[in-house]
């Protein structure tokens, strides 16, 4: 039972695609995500701890939104490491939006090593109330 709990919690280190090489050396693990769906939008929370606002990089091609998250390995001066628990890498994603996403209007904060991500729905999707009116 505990085996099972710690693999779950570890990160998951992100496999490369049939056909793709990767160029750099480091790890990269594919973050955990929550993904909420609310009325007029869909939000993404991607936990990527190391990483920062500046350091975030976020691609949409085609139906395609990347997120990748560049974590600084900096040891102090004067400092060495003696022992690491923690994987070390960066963190990619990507997700594949559907039609109903409205893609001029994404937005994306980072607070905290967690990336939100606002995916609006198009207004073709939105869910309309239509009032119905007395016939006199």
């Amino acid at each position: 039972m505990a085996d099972t709990v710690t693999k779950d919690i570890q990160k998951k280190v992100s496999e490369t695609p049939e056909k793709a090489e990767r160029t750099k050396t480091s790890k990269i693990y594919n973050p955990s995500v929550d993904i909420i769906e609310r009325k007029d939008e869909i939000v993404l929370f991607a936990d990527m701890p190391g990483v920062d606002e500046k350091n975030v990089d976020i691609t949409l091609e085609k139906n395609i939104i990347t997120i990748y998250g560049k974590v600084d390995t900096e040891i102090p001066e004067r400092h060495r490491l003696t022992l690491s628990e923690y994987g070390v890498g960066d963190y990619q994603r990507s997700f594949t939006l559907t039609d109903e996403i409205d893609r001029d209007k994404i937005q994306a904060t980072m607070k905290n090593g967690v990336l939100k991500l606002i995916l609006p729905k198009a207004d073709a999707v939105k869910t309309k109330k239509i009032t119905v009116k007395a016939e006199g």
